[in-house]
């Protein structure tokens, strides 16, 4: 066998490796300075809430954007597992506006 043969073979192992892998967990451990509880299979925060803030065309659109905001910082602070606003808990949305202008607050304690 050529060294270069077993380079390429190597190489393909780690890129066919790296394709096959499972996402890895984002959690980066700030999280558990917190208290913690397991709800309806989720584990999450008992009483830390995080909030976001969001503007646009529509209420629709207002809400979403508040959704990104949340999980933004929910993600820098957390990491990706926790910043899922589908898995968060207590839930709270405050929207206004009308015509082509609208805002949204929400609030949600994370969950993983």
């Amino acid at each position: 066998m050529s060294a270069t043969w077993i380079f390429r073979a190597a190489a393909a192992a780690v890129a066919m490796s790296a394709i096959a892998a499972p996402a890895a967990a984002d959690d980066t451990g700030f999280a558990y300075m917190h208290d913690l509880r397991k709800e309806g299979g989720r584990t999450c925060f008992t009483d830390h809430y995080h909030y976001g803030s969001g503007s646009g065309g529509s209420k629709a659109a207002a809400q979403k954007d508040a959704i990104v905001s949340w999980a933004s910082f929910t993600d820098f602070e957390y990491g990706s597992d926790w910043a899922r606003y589908s898995k968060a808990a207590s839930k709270g949305v405050t929207c206004s506006g009308s015509g082509g202008s609208f805002s949204c607050q929400i609030e949600a304690r994370p969950c993983k």
